[in-house]
């Protein structure tokens, strides 16, 4: 059986597909996941999505779609965690380049189609941010969602819409998406999250950690991202739902009116147009912003108590758990201290960690 799983958000999406494999289908054949490389500025200072042109050691699988192996590496000062995926997980990871639109994209599919032959093709969401209509106050980032499915839609073949946590990238609140969620498909246990334990480990997905969180249990209120937005941790968390793919497109005014597009510039001023703003726009001010700031050493007892700080008032505002990008944000350290950072604190208080997230409770004197 060969499968394909169109990732569209790229990142997490593509976790989060490799574990929704391995629940469904166990140790059969893997599938194929066509997933972006964009990681965002945590782990890849460079604004916006990785193409084929940012890599070496890519492996060609069709005229216009390549492969992230292991050995695959993004060309310098660029970031990527696709080529360690593809090192600690048993699937192909086929990169979906943007860069010649959504005409391109749907080229790749196409192209992936007619070598695959898969019995099934899934596109799946974590968090549901793809049954925006565009215009959301909440909504932060629609382009990759959109790009994805205004090509999943021109594909000549059946393609199955999955949405999973629903309201777990914090863009659109669950109460709004409940009336546009079909049945369930899947609900993920502990046991489901095992496939990608260490992956969870480093990876800095905020959504795909809550999905996972959420299926080993943890309840509560999560706040994450710069912004520190508050994510609730329910029992409707780890659910993955299916959604109909025509009526997404009817909503998502970003998607129709990208149908055509053969550049990711065009696509960029259409968001611009329809929901106000490019988030590769807010990447590249804050890129320029990070650029000029001054480099901060990791001291131990300095960060120790500025957590005890921002936990005092994440208490106050009722949040229960974080996630280590927001506290590498907000503890003012880039996103190469990150790692350091999460090993300061399990270390510190390790009754505290509930992977992959950061419990905050009051600590015993």
């Amino acid at each position: 059986m060969t499968r394909l799983i169109v990732a569209a958000g790229g990142g997490g999406d593509a976790v989060a597909a490799t574990m929704l494999d391995a629940a469904l289908y166990g140790d059969e054949d893997r599938a194929v996941i066509l997933t972006y490389a964009w990681d965002r500025l945590l782990i890849d200072p460079v604004p916006g999505p990785r193409g084929a042109r940012d890599f070496t050691g890519l492996e060609r699988l069709t005229p216009s779609v390549s492969a992230v192996s292991a050995e695959a590496r993004p060309i310098a000062p660029a970031g990527s965690t696709l080529p360690r995926l593809a090192a600690e997980l048993p699937h192909t990871f086929a990169l979906l380049d943007p860069y010649q639109g959504v005409e391109g994209v749907t080229r790749q599919l196409e192209e992936l189609v007619r070598l695959l032959e898969p019995d099934s093709i899934d596109l799946l969401d974590v968090g549901g941010d793809i049954l925006a209509r565009g215009n959301e106050p909440t909504l932060k980032s629609p382009l990759a969602d959109a790009l994805a499915l205004a090509a999943c839609c021109q594909v000549n073949a059946p393609i199955r819409l999955l949405v999973a946590g629903p309201g777990l990238d914090g863009e659109l609140p669950l109460d709004d998406l409940r009336d546009l969620l079909g049945p369930i498909v899947h609900t993920f246990t502990a046991k489901d999250t095992e496939s990608v334990s260490s992956v969870l480990e480093w990876h800095p997905s905020e959504a795909t950690g809550m999905l996972a969180a959420t299926a080993r249990g943890v309840r509560g209120t999560c706040e994450v991202r710069d912004a520190g937005l508050p994510v609730a941790l329910t029992d409707e968390g780890p659910a993955i739902h299916e959604a109909d793919i025509d009526d997404a497109l009817s909503r998502n005014q970003l998607a129709r009116a990208i149908m055509t597009t053969i550049d990711l510039s065009e696509i960029e001023t259409h968001s611009r147009e329809i929901c106000g703003y490019s988030e590769i726009d807010y990447e590249r001010n804050k890129a320029a912003w990070l650029s000029e700031q001054p480099p901060s050493e990791l001291d131990p007892a300095a960060i120790l108590s500025k957590l005890d700080n921002f936990e005092t008032e994440a208490r106050s505002r009722g949040v229960t758990h974080t996630t280590f990008r927001h506290l590498t944000e907000t503890l003012n350290l880039n996103g190469h201290q990150r790692e350091d950072l999460r090993k300061l604190l399990i270390n510190s208080h390790p009754e505290q960690y509930e992977a992959p997230l950061w419990r905050i409770t009051t600590r015993p004197e």
